[in-house]
């Protein structure tokens, strides 16, 4: 059986689970269970520490498992991404009081607290700069004002615990993260049942992010509309029994279908329909 990791707790458990789902795979009831087989499609479910599921597959304890990019690169495991998964979306940047720094060239001789130690310290080195990077495990935002360090280098999103500390963020992006599918570095032969898995995750990606969409319009406009929604492929267009009308279907951008709903109607679309897409192979 494909076995599988997946994080057992914090912001990437839920949205994995759901992915998972949606892609007809059985998952745990309970956060107490620990293991689950889904006998229907051959795969085996790991609930681990999302810092270390990328150990677990590095090491080909596991075939492949969902975690962030951030602690993947964090890991140094011997792991590589197949599939970005498009949640669990963060930015990895330095903080420190106002004035101590512009950016990571400002921070030779400083001392850097961080939870990602691994990529805080690939970073400095990257660009040839020497500090001392002190780890911790939590609370990082806290470090300056205790002492421990004289700037942060922290997961940001909207930046508020930062203000609330007393620090201001500086210098570009360390790192742009989001949940991945990682499967052992180097291996050739994908382990039985990945290729499904791959397919089934970027089927439901495709759902969430399309639409289809469905339009009566005149023969003579279609070349213009289809400038408008090609599709991913080319729309699909039938002969209505109204002569010199057609009936067409697309795929359209979920977040571009209103905008594409008003210039359809521009050049002469109507009864524009947009339905959900529950699940996809393209």
């Amino acid at each position: 059986m494909l076995r599988v990791a997946v994080p057992n707790k914090g912001s990437l458990s839920e949205a994995a689970t759901d992915i998972l789902t949606e892609a007809g795979y059985k998952q745990r009831r309970s956060t107490k269970d620990l293991a689950l087989t889904d006998t229907a499609n051959e795969v085996e479910f790991y609930y681990l520490r999302p810092r270390d599921i990328a150990v677990y597959v590095g090491e080909g304890t596991l075939d492949v498992g969902i975690s962030g990019r951030d602690l993947v690169l964090d890991s140094h495991a011997d792991a590589e991404v197949i599939v970005e998964l498009g949640f669990g979306a963060s930015t990895f940047r330095f903080a420190g009081p106002p004035g101590i720094a512009d950016s990571v060239k400002d921070l030779s001789g400083k001392r850097v607290a961080t939870s990602y130690a691994g990529v805080l310290k690939d970073h400095l080195a990257e660009n040839g700069v020497e500090a001392s990077v002190v780890r911790l495990d939590g609370a990082v935002e806290s470090a300056v004002q205790l002492g421990v360090a004289d700037v942060i280098a922290d997961v940001v999103e909207t930046g508020t615990t930062l203000r609330q500390a007393g620090l201001e963020v500086f210098g570009d992006p360390i790192l742009r993260s989001e949940a991945v599918l990682i499967k052992r570095q180097g291996v050739e032969t994908p382990p039985n049942g990945l290729d499904q898995l791959v397919r089934r995750l970027q089927g439901v990606l495709v759902a969430r992010n399309y639409v289809m969409m469905d339009y009566d319009i005149r023969v003579e406009a279609v070349d213009a509309a289809n400038e408008v929604a090609p599709g991913l492929e080319s729309p699909t267009v039938s002969p209505l029994h109204r002569e010199g009308w057609v009936a067409v279907r697309v795929m359209v951008p979920r977040a571009e279908a209103q905008r594409i709903m008003d210039q359809l109607w521009d050049i002469g679309a109507r009864a524009i329909l947009t339905t959900d897409i529950h699940a996809c192979r393209i």
